[in-house]
Order: C-alpha cells, then structure tokens, then sequence
C-alpha cells in the first residue's frame, strides 16, 4: 500500500472511545443510576473529580472549562458535586463491596479552586463515596500559576500520589505562539514547590508542532523538564480545533506542519529514551526507575469509571455517560449554570450505549494504543474470538503500512515504532461506522 494512502498522521487524539462527540440526549425515561450500576463489579472502581475552572484559557484547548468564576460558582459547583456523589453512592448501593482503586482530579485545572475549597474535594470524594485517598493513587492536574504552597501541602497532606503539570514549553515566545503567556520563572517556581511537597509522581506535559517551534527550541524545553528528573513526561502534539483560540486564527493542518510535528516527536522520543525513559504510549514517557503509582492513558479508560463534574464521563460496561458537551466558552458557562443548578442527580441523560462490538473496538484501541501492545491469548478469553478474525481489514492495512511489529513475540500484537508514531492516525481507522456517523452529525458549539 501506498504511503498515499495512509491515514494522515494528527487526526485526532484518541483518549476515549466513543468520542464524546457521539453522546447523545438518552431516552425519556433516561435509564437510573441504579439499574445501570445494579449488576457491574464495583471492587475496583475509579473516581475521577473534573473541576471547569481555569485563569486562562490556552489558544490550543478544546477542553470543557471555562476562565474564571464570578460570584461563588466555585461553591456552588462544589455544592451540586457533592449532591451529584450523594446520588452516585446511593445508586452503587450496599448489594456487594464497593471499592475504589484509583482517583484523580481534572479539568480545567483543579488547583484553580483554593486550599479550602480542594479539602472540600478531598472529603467529598472521601466522605460521600467512600475512597481511601492516603490508600489509593491519587492523580491531581495543575498549572504554573496555580500551585501554590498551601494547595500543593493540602494535597500531599491527603494523599496525593501524582501532580501533573501543564507547562507545554519553556520557551515563552512558543508559549506566547500558543496563547498561553507565562514566565520561564513562574513555570520553575512551580515545580520547585511540586518537588518540595515529595508527592513521588511528577508528570510534566509538553506540546510539540507550535508554530516557529524548531529541533533546537524542543530540546531546550525538553532539556529544561528533565533537568527536574520528572517521573513522567507527556510529549503532545498540537492540535488547531475549531472554536478554540488557535482555531480561528489559524488554518487547518496541512501536509508540511504534519511533517514538522512527526519530526518533533520522533527527535522528543529518542531524546527521551536516550535519557532512561521508557515509552508506554505515543504521548506518555515514564522514567525506568519510577514506579507507576497514578491512572495512565489506560487505566482511566477502563469500565467502572464513575466520573463526578459536568464534563466528566462515566463508563458501566453498557453505558457511557456524562452530560452535556461544548467547546465555545458561551455554551461552557451555561452548561456550567445548569449543573449547579441540577437538584436530581439519579439518572443519566447524555450518553452512548456500548454494545459487544464496539466493547471489542474498545479493547482493541486501549491495548494496541499502549508501547507494550495487547496480547491476542487474553483478547480472546475475553470475547472469544481473534482480533484478527473481528477486524480483519483494519489489521491488515496497518500490516501494509507498516504499522504492526513484525518482530514481537509470538502471541503479541504491538505496533512498531513508526506505528505508535501514528496513533493519531491508527486510532480513528478503528472507530465503527456508527460512532463515525454520530461524530460527523455532530455540531460544534
């Protein structure tokens, strides 16, 4: 096959399947928290905490947040979080043992909220769902401007494991190039006061393909992070969606900034490597002698995610739910106001059903998306059939590009290095013609 004929290599970043995007408003009645979690495992559940606050809101971000929060929002969401896991827990019920292996909070930006207002996170997650934070890994997201000393002492003092640290470059034009002004200063302020709170897992995010970026820039960001010994790098490739800052002063992706990004990426991985890091996914960068003790690009994508926020999902095996979703920071603020106004929390009323095939699409995308590749014996106990024999066209494209590691060992299914260089490209190639649909009928807003 030609190379004509790949997919583009930056499509879209796969971090759930179905896409959000192929939500939609469920059936009057909507289906009862309780009947949905009535007969699921529920010892080993994951909670995730989404927080919509951010101080800005960075040229390339097309996640559900918004900038600031006039007039005690912050309480009043975390009023209505706290009835929304009232309800969550009541629904879990006392049937059998409801257990919790990991937590994270996202967002936005968590630290956004103060020291006070993140204890009352803490004890919400801990009193009204019932999750040992000291006893399970906890992943917190924040930003340079907001970590402060007295958020990040409060959240090691509950038990975080992991703080993960949206920096994107050290250089401040690219920052600038970005939408997102800051200070080099400000960016090393913030991790001296991560590192001193001894929290063992420091993820630190970076962005490759910012326009003016080059070879030279990247390494002095990447030199710059490793400089502070992280546990965990993310290296991401930027991305101009349509209703973000960068999306309407920007053109749409073209052939030689594909180039450029693909360069980038292949010169961050080697230098990573080169550097004691070992590769777990596209994006994820672990350093060979840290343990993993928070939620991975994996681990968060598994069934029994409960998530709590309004632009959280939850996945039972059937159902994935969540509630509305926008990108423009109009619809943003009023989806905002709707949730902390919502009183019922008992049902679920945007979402997608998950059905035996697209369960097996799902399985496919999380496992071969990961460096270390999906065995076929364990997709097979699980579904019983090959993966081969299930996607049997998709398998055989990626093989004809090049895309599937002829040298793993028997019984492994793994991409090769240029293979995992095209995750942005491989991972819409499975999406079924339904999900495609859904997406497609989507309308921005």
């Amino acid at each position: 096959m030609s190379d004509s004929a790949a997919p583009r290599p930056y499509r879209s970043y796969v971090y759930a399947y179905p896409h959000k995007t192929a939500y939609r408003p469920l059936p009057d009645p909507a289906p009862s928290l309780d009947a949905l979690w009535r007969d699921e495992p529920k010892d080993a559940l994951s909670l995730y905490a989404h927080i919509p606050f951010c101080e800005v809101r960075c040229g390339f971000c097309n996640l559900f947040t918004r900038i600031g929060a006039p007039d005690e929002l912050t309480t009043r969401y975390l009023d209505a979080l706290d009835r929304q896991a009232a309800a969550v827990r009541e629904a879990l019920g006392d049937r059998g043992p409801v257990r919790f292996a990991t937590a994270a909070f996202g967002g936005g930006t968590p630290t956004f909220l103060t020291a006070g207002e993140l204890e009352r996170l803490c004890d919400i997650a801990e009193k009204r769902m019932g999750v040992d934070l000291g006893a399970v890994p906890l992943s917190v997201e924040t930003s340079p401007a907001t970590a402060t000393a007295d958020r990040l002492a409060l959240l090691a003092e509950r038990g975080a494991t992991r703080l993960s640290i949206g920096v994107q470059s050290f250089v401040e034009a690219e920052a600038r190039a970005a939408v997102r002004p800051q200070r080099r200063a400000d960016v090393e302020s913030a991790l001296g006061r991560i590192r001193d709170t001894g929290v063992p897992v420091l993820n630190i995010d970076l962005i490759y393909g910012i326009d003016g970026q080059t070879e030279e820039s990247w390494r002095s960001s990447l030199d710059a992070a490793l400089a502070w010994r992280p546990e965990e790098l993310y290296l991401y490739p930027l991305y101009v969606r349509p209703l973000t800052g960068l999306g309407r002063i920007s053109p749409a992706a073209d052939r030689e900034w594909d180039e450029q990004r693909l360069r980038l990426y292949r010169y961050g991985r080697d230098h990573l490597r080169a550097q004691g890091y070992e590769q777990v996914s596209m994006r994820m960068f672990r350093r060979t002698d840290a343990a993993p003790l928070g939620p991975d690009d994996y681990a968060c994508q598994t069934d029994g995610m409960i998530g709590l926020g309004c632009g959280a999902r939850s996945y039972t095996s059937a159902l994935h739910y969540s509630f509305d979703y926008a990108v423009d920071m109009r619809e943003i603020r009023t989806i905002i106001d709707a949730y902390t106004e919502t009183a019922d929390f008992s049902r679920a009323e945007v979402g997608r059903w998950v059905d035996a095939g697209e369960a097996r699409r799902r399985h496919l995308l999380q496992s071969l998306l990961q460096a270390e590749g999906m065995p076929v014996a364990g997709y097979e106990e699980r579904f019983g059939a090959s993966p081969f024999a299930d996607f049997p066209a998709e398998l055989a494209r990626f093989e004809a590009l090049g895309w599937l590691d002829e040298e793993a060992p028997a019984g492994l299914l793994r991409l090769s290095p240029e293979g995992l260089a095209h995750s942005d490209g491989l991972g819409p190639e499975l999406f079924s013609p339904s999900v495609r649909a859904a997406m497609a009928a989507y309308e921005p807003k």
